[in-house]
């Protein structure tokens, strides 16, 4: 039949081909075959479905969920000062600062967004993406691991950028405000990642922190639950990052910037929606053109369980080292082992070889060779992220610096380290109950001697070792506070922080102006 449609289309374009023809068939079957055949075939239907079951689970958690979980909220206070913490440190570099600011130099935006450590007052989509950068930039806040992993305090940008705007406009914003919403937005970051790898489909995490929070503001926006679900749905449509700019040899400062750029484009969306722009309910599951079809190979999001506060209370903090998470627990052995040779007297000089042993996750994306090229392509390489420790016996944000990196001590140790996967370790990663991140280093000396190989299997910002990681977390926000305010407003500041009681009935804005710069 698709011959006899083929040749009818070639008459339909050529007279004279169709007369020639009439003599070989006759021009009604043709026609009848034709008919027959456009009947049979049925348009797309215009008639729009019920939203996606995602999109309507994650609007109903956003708009009806009641955070009740002491746990989960005295887990967010402290993310919450960690978060701001790690945004000022990120003030201390200028390859980060020159990207912050308006658009147009000068803008100053009435009751606009206020950026912590700076004089900026902007929209609240350029105030987002400001927050959003200076938080992600060092590679210092929280973390959440499962299939996909990320970073779901990145979600603040969006949240403060918003939340100080209407505060500022004299919407009763408190921090509880604040709390909630990033208890919310950590959930559905973190419930999207559990058995949902993006990564091993190309796509980069941060199109979870559109998804999250997207949500998020909508309802802070005064948005219905309606128009909650056009939003999330607009961020699914929306553009997606592929993870090039975070593996080699295409490594670079946009994993530094992706956050806040996915901040910035869910507060845009969320306010596209307010304005009256319609969503699209089966922007997941429409044949063809959806995002199951399209970038995720046809597969369906599975959930391990209901949206609740889980991810909150199990979120892990990155409290001793600026380092890609996966390889925190590698840092703290390879400082333990460095102790352990400045005790015989030895020195990384003496090593023959490293051995690590491993997350599958971690050889995925961070086992590196060869040369690195900037502190984006560092802070994502555990060979340098052990060596640089083995070497000086410290880790921190000046360590993956260009001048740091120059001594050709580090990338000679770096040919003698090693990864394979420990299946254990593998396994305990996924698993709901333990969420280890677990490594271990066999170091074998020239002289022959190998030394005991030392394991951590949970980073001391993991839940499990929380009583021990609390108050190192406290004095990690004090040295970030310490390089912008004085003696005096740095106690101010820890005293209003640390008054767990009326700490949540602080206004916004006026938690932000803590921070500003006169």
């Amino acid at each position: 039949m698709l011959t006899v449609i083929g040749q009818a289309r070639s008459l339909a374009r050529s007279p004279i081909a169709y007369r020639s023809s009439l003599s070989s068939q006759p021009s009604r079957l043709v026609l009848r075959t034709v008919a027959r055949a456009m009947s049979a075939h049925h348009g797309e239907s215009a008639i729009r479905p019920e939203p996606d079951r995602v999109l309507k689970d994650i609007a109903d958690y956003v708009h009806n969920y009641q955070v009740t979980s002491e746990l989960a909220l005295e887990t967010a206070r402290l993310c919450l000062i960690d978060t701001v913490g790690c945004g000022l440190e990120a003030l201390r570099f200028p390859e980060c600062t020159r990207l912050l600011g308006p658009v147009v130099e000068g803008t100053i935006v009435p009751n606009g967004t206020k950026v912590p450590g700076t004089n900026y007052q902007l929209d609240p989509i350029r105030g987002a993406f400001n927050i959003g950068t200076m938080i992600r930039w060092l590679d210092f806040n929280d973390c959440f691991l499962a299939a996909e992993w990320g970073h779901p305090s990145d979600n603040l940008g969006a949240i403060l950028a918003v939340a100080d705007h209407l505060a500022r406009k004299g919407q009763p914003l408190k921090v509880r405000d604040l709390l909630e919403s990033m208890v919310k937005a950590h959930e559905i970051q973190g419930g999207l990642a559990l058995l949902n790898s993006f990564n091993r489909v190309g796509l980069d995490h941060v199109v979870l922190v559109k998804v999250a929070s997207t949500a998020v503001v909508s309802k802070l926006l005064g948005l219905t639950h309606c128009q909650t679900i056009d939003a999330v749905s607009q961020a699914w449509v929306d553009g997606q990052s592929l993870r090039t700019y975070r593996h080699a040899p295409n490594t670079g400062p946009r994993k530094s910037w992706a956050a806040g750029d996915a901040c910035s484009r869910a507060v845009n969306l969320a306010l596209l929606v307010k304005r009256g722009e319609i969503g699209l309910p089966s922007v997941l599951t429409a044949k063809t053109w959806g995002f199951y079809d399209v970038l995720f190979k046809g597969k369906s999001f599975e959930f391990q369980m209901p949206f609740g506060s889980y991810i909150m209370e199990n979120v892990l903090f990155k409290i001793s080292y600026p380092a890609e998470f996966h390889a925190q627990t590698a840092v703290e052995v390879a400082l333990t082992i460095h102790s352990h040779l400045k005790a015989m007297g030895k020195s990384s000089d003496d090593i023959k070889s490293v051995r690590i042993s491993t997350q599958e996750a971690a050889i995925r994306i961070i086992d590196k060779q060869g040369p690195l090229h900037n502190f984006a392509d560092r802070d994502h390489a555990i060979s340098y992220m052990v060596a640089y420790p083995l070497i000086f016996g410290e880790l921190t944000s000046n360590s993956y610096a260009d001048a740091a990196a120059a001594d050709p001590r580090i990338d000679t140790l770096r040919a003698k380290i090693h990864c394979v996967e420990n299946k254990t370790f593998s396994v305990d990663y996924h698993d709901p109950a333990k969420r280890s991140i677990g490594n271990a280093l066999l170091v074998e000396l020239s002289d022959g001697t190998i030394l005991d190989e030392v394991v951590v299997e949970y980073p001391v910002g993991h839940r499990l070792r929380r009583e021990e990681g609390t108050p190192l977390l406290i004095e990690k926000f004090k040295r970030h506070i310490s390089h912008h305010f004085d003696e005096a407003h740095q106690k101010t500041i820890l005293e209003i922080v640390s008054d767990r009681k009326n700490f949540p009935d602080l206004a916004v804005d006026k938690f932000t102006d803590l921070f500003v710069k006169p």
